[in-house]
């Protein structure tokens, strides 16, 4: 059974999720019961979800699934900015809803930094190691 599709594909932020997601080495993306995923060997960002619960209509349509690095989890799950996701919390996966794709660069730093730490826990170390190559390089 096919998901419905439960995104906007001229929303602005998702257009900017991509931006960056697909800007790590390896990349891609595919559409995972019916909203967007980014992946290498594994998934490490996904671009909406819902709350886990009892929460009918608790969706997140504008939210970032990820993957945070083990260290700053427990921070971030005392943040009130952050949810538990449907399905992918007992994995540690965390929600964080996004701004609106036109607001500033500067409000986007935090989203390009939870994707980027969620790439780092989920990709290969050979990716990781391209990554890191490319910030030494651009310095």
């Amino acid at each position: 059974m096919s998901h419905p599709i439960m995104f906007d594909e001229a929303d602005a932020a998702l257009q900017r999720i991509r931006e960056i997601a697909l800007a790590f080495p390896g990349a891609a993306e595919r559409i995972s019961h019916g909203r967007p995923n980014f992946f290498t060997t594994k998934t490490f960002c996904y671009f909406g979800g819902s709350e886990r619960g009892d929460h009918v209509g608790a969706r997140h349509d504008r939210a970032i699934l990820i993957r945070p690095d083990p260290v700053d989890e427990p921070a971030l799950r005392q943040d009130p900015r952050f949810f538990e996701p449907a399905y992918l919390w007992p994995a540690g996966w965390l929600g964080f809803d996004v701004p609106a794709g036109d607001v500033p660069d500067a409000d986007w730093s935090e989203v390009a930094e939870l994707i980027d730490a969620s790439y780092r826990v989920t990709a290969p170390k050979t990716l990781v190691r391209e990554l890191d190559a490319r910030a030494v390089e651009g310095d």
